[in-house]
């Protein structure tokens, strides 16, 4: 992969964790996979395996079977792709959707709670 490729993947990573933050509130981030810790793009997503692909020409079959062969027995495979002036899209297996969409909002109940307590923690509530 070319220098430019590569900080495309890193900036889209990036640029993912964000985007999923602030639809969901959770913390996503990037991975660490260059240390061997984690093996995801973007970590945060409970019972997701994210694949982040931020190309022009994405061969999207082999993306799914690179999310499918990385993801753990517990996680849900799923490929977050992005052409550049593009909006996100998100490909699953069929046989995937219905965890996919259950994971996706336990994991925003999760980041609900999480804005809440840290509201109240921070005393953020106005009084009427």
């Amino acid at each position: 992969m070319a220098i430019n490729g590569c900080k495309k993947g890193k900036a889209g990573e990036r640029e993912l964790s964000h985007a999923l933050n602030g639809l969901l509130g959770t913390s996503c981030r990037r991975g660490q996979q260059h240390t061997g810790l984690e093996g995801k793009d973007v970590v945060g997503l409970d019972g997701i395996h994210i694949e982040c692909k931020r190309v022009e020409k994405l061969n999207l079959d082999k993306a799914v079977q690179q999310s499918v062969r990385d993801a753990s027995a517990e996680d849900v495979p799923a490929v977050f792709h992005r052409r550049n002036r593009q909006p996100w899209l998100v490909t699953v297996r069929l046989d995937d959707a219905v965890s996919f969409a259950e994971r996706i909002l336990e994991n925003k109940a999760a980041g609900d709670s999480e804005a809440l307590a840290h509201m109240f923690l921070n005393n953020q509530f106005t009084e009427e």
